[in-house]
């Protein structure tokens, strides 16, 4: 697959031009999501240094090569130092009186070391500085998040028919998860979610040895990674020769949900009230307290990013937003439905990047 370059430039240009607003004269970015985000390098260990005089990248002798090149086909202006972290981080940051470490990515032990390595009169915790500009993705990243999205729907053209009586939960992760690396995907976007009959009323039930049997329900989990993007995407079953009528009726108004949150999308929309309108329908169908997560969360180089869909969420959507929107109903001791699509919201809607149909049921004749 060849996708557009990614703008990285700008990208690091609008971060050195936000830290006056955010307060801080200099940033230590220690996230390795962002700083693939903001250099192209993806390497595991790494500091980036900015500030309004530019960056500095700061990683070790494992990277020596790597770093560099992944740095240069980015094209931006970043200077490499491979040795020393504490002695750079130091002399990089001398002068500034207002440091900024990010408080989701620095643990307690790493800022005890950050106040005893950096002459500065202040460390600040700032949240979500480099995330608000991952949040809207460009024409090249969603590029990247449709391949993803494309390729999961495939694996899963090619593995429904093994949705047969017999199958254990951990056999059909394992045919999904060969599948993404089969097709060329660089990995599976997270721990594959694969649950049989009574286990699919657990949201995030791990594969176990549970074989499938007539009559149960099925939810399906997984996504993909290309390029650093990824896919995400939930698919509901039932397995046997006629479904029964509270699992139709469960199916069927758990899809409701989802197309009424979905015909939601928007740019400008709150996100809450897409929350609201999934809620809405299984609240008046008496599934109020069996929808027990959000409804949404947006996804990029992050299976899990901002913005979030949930009824405690204060942002709006914003055309270029990559979203998830999947309701679920769990009902324990008899299972649970989910439908999940990753979408893109648009000026007037959304696009579907997850395109994979919404099958009624699998017969159990084999």
């Amino acid at each position: 697959m060849t996708f557009p370059p990614l703008n990285f430039v700008g990208r690091l240009d609008g971060l050195c031009c936000s830290l006056d607003e955010v307060g801080i004269d200099s940033l230590v970015v220690t996230s390795s999501t962002n700083i693939r985000y903001l250099t192209g390098f993806t390497g595991s260990a790494a500091d980036l240094v900015v500030d309004k005089n530019g960056a500095l990248l700061i990683t070790d002798g494992r990277y020596r090569e790597q770093a560099p090149e992944q740095v240069e086909s980015s094209g931006v202006s970043v200077s490499i130092v491979g040795s020393d972290r504490r002695s750079v981080l130091r002399r990089s940051v001398m002068g500034a009186k207002r440091v900024g470490l990010e408080a989701d990515s620095v643990s307690w032990a790493e800022q005890l070391r950050f106040l005893e390595w950096l002459d500065t009169s202040d460390l600040i915790p700032v949240d979500g500085v480099v995330e608000r500009f991952r949040e809207v993705k460009d024409f090249a990243e969603v590029e990247r998040l449709e391949a993803a999205a494309s390729l999961a729907d495939s694996v899963l053209q090619d593995v429904t028919d093994l949705l047969v009586v017999g199958i254990s939960e951990q056999e059909m992760a394992e045919a999904i998860d060969h599948g993404i690396r089969s097709r060329g995907a660089e990995d599976r976007a997270f721990a594959t979610i694969v649950a049989f009959g009574s286990n699919s009323a657990l949201p995030h039930a791990r594969p176990t040895g549970r074989s499938l049997v007539e009559d149960d329900l099925v939810v399906c989990d997984f996504g993909a990674v290309v390029e650093g993007y990824r896919s995400d995407m939930t698919r509901s079953f039932y397995v046997g020769e006629s479904i029964g009528k509270y699992q139709s009726w469960l199916r069927n108004v758990v899809l409701e949900a989802q197309n009424a949150g979905l015909s939601c999308l928007a740019d400008g929309v709150p996100a809450a009230k897409v929350d609201a309108a999934c809620r809405d329908v299984l609240t008046e169908a008496g599934l109020a307290d069996a929808f027990v997560h959000g409804t949404g969360h947006g996804v990029g180089l992050d299976i899990h990013e901002a913005p979030a869909i949930s009824s405690s969420a204060n942002g709006t959507l914003r055309s270029g937003h990559v979203v998830t929107v999947e309701p679920g109903a769990y009902c324990p001791g008899v299972g649970g439905v989910r439908w999940e699509d990753t979408v893109l919201i648009t000026t007037d809607g959304y696009r579907a990047l997850t395109r994979a149909p919404k099958a009624d049921q699998i017969s159990s004749e084999e």
